[in-house]
């Protein structure tokens, strides 16, 4: 360990790509294709209150052996582990919540490897080194979100507190069909859904491309459909419009957008990435009201291709309890937070306490009105 040296970096875009990449898992959100176009889109940088700062630790002759994707944050938004209590709290009491340090993938609900280490033993170097970059720059705290399961005991080894949420994932139990999957709801279920899926598909025709096959034609109108949700969600949209072409240009294959035309118009759009394990519905929108299209698009069409591709789950995004009776299922989704001021970690500490307390008991709940064949 004694040739290996933490380093801040001004931007994803620094380092080389196959090596940020080797630590990545496959994951399409912390690729370096996925952060930097981010960073050369405008949709993290200056103005947006997401500033990049990835701390990597590099062996002897420079090259990676562990990563953070971390980010200096201005405010709470665009995490979807909500923190704004805490920075109420902070302030009130005299202190200075923001900046803080987010390990994240910006605007992105979805699990994965926020320690991006070619080793176990990287990972509490790489903690520390977010610790001592707080500390010197007298930061509230830092936070990583969506931690994916395998890496949450890498944090807590470190002394972090975790924090417990709830999600609706679909997973594949090995079907060979959408039938298949429906063959295990209970007969009521079964046949809501079908109903929903004849309405929607028979006012319109539904196309699923990837690749070169999605054209800037179909980016163009997706764009007006990401606009109008992100005006009634956030007020502002996150990404930037050049932010999809760059997507488009640098992680096609791992795209899946699902249009909806009636006739030659497209009406409707939903955004999928595709990893090694699973399918992740990221963004949807519409310029028409067309019953059960949205659960058409984002749920059962993501089901579909799930099983196309041969993926273990579908991950649908933030919050929707209504995605439960689509055959979504309760999942815990994890955080890990530091916060440097003693008196305060206390407090956050108990609050989280009590709060996993009634995380559990609703998860247990949820997992009851499943639609699924009881016994």
């Amino acid at each position: 360990m004694s040739d290996l040296v933490a380093k801040l970096g001004g931007s994803v875009g620094a380092f080389p790509q196959a090596e940020w990449d080797a630590l990545t898992g496959g994951n399409p959100f912390v690729s370096h294709a996925f952060l930097t176009a981010l960073e050369d889109s405008g949709s993290v940088g200056p103005g947006t209150g997401w500033q990049s700062a990835p701390i990597v630790i590099e062996d002897a002759e420079g090259r990676l052996r562990g990563a953070l994707p971390a980010y200096l944050k201005g405010h709470s938004q665009g995490e979807y582990v909500f923190d704004h209590a805490w920075a109420d709290a902070y302030e009130r009491a005299g202190g200075q919540y923001y900046p803080k340090l987010q390990i994240a993938a910006p605007f992105t609900p979805a699990t994965g490897p926020r320690l991006l280490i070619s080793d176990e033993s990287l990972a509490r170097p790489l903690v520390s080194a977010a610790e001592q970059l707080c500390a010197q720059n007298g930061f509230s705290s830092a936070h990583a979100t969506f931690v994916e399961p395998g890496q949450v005991e890498l944090f807590e080894r470190a002394g972090w507190m975790t924090r417990r949420d709830i999600q609706y994932h679909w997973r594949n139990r090995g079907y060979d069909d959408f039938d298949g999957f429906l063959g295990e709801l209970a007969s009521r279920k079964r046949r809501a859904l079908r109903k929903e899926r004849a309405a929607a598909q028979a006012e319109v025709r539904i196309e699923r491309l990837r690749g070169d096959a999605i054209r800037p034609e179909h980016w163009d109108a997706f764009w007006i459909f990401y606009q109008d949700t992100g005006a009634r969600k956030w007020g502002s949209p996150y990404l930037t419009r050049e932010a999809f072409d760059l997507f488009s240009e640098r992680m096609g294959d791992a795209l899946l957008l699902i249009l909806a035309f009636d006739g030659d118009e497209p009406i409707a759009g939903a955004l999928n990435f595709i990893g090694p394990e699973a399918l992740y519905g990221r963004y949807w929108g519409c310029t028409r009201d067309v019953r059960f299209l949205h659960f058409e698009l984002c749920y059962y069409q993501a089901i579909d291709a799930a099983i196309e591709l041969g993926l273990a789950r579908v991950e649908a995004g933030a919050q929707g309890g209504h995605k439960l009776a689509r055959g979504y299922e309760p999942v815990e989704t994890i955080s890990a937070h530091w916060i440097a001021d003693p008196g305060f970690s206390a407090a956050v500490k108990d609050f989280l306490e009590r709060e996993r307390q009634g995380v559990a008991v609703e998860k247990m709940h949820l997992e009851e009105l499943t639609p699924f064949r009881k016994g």
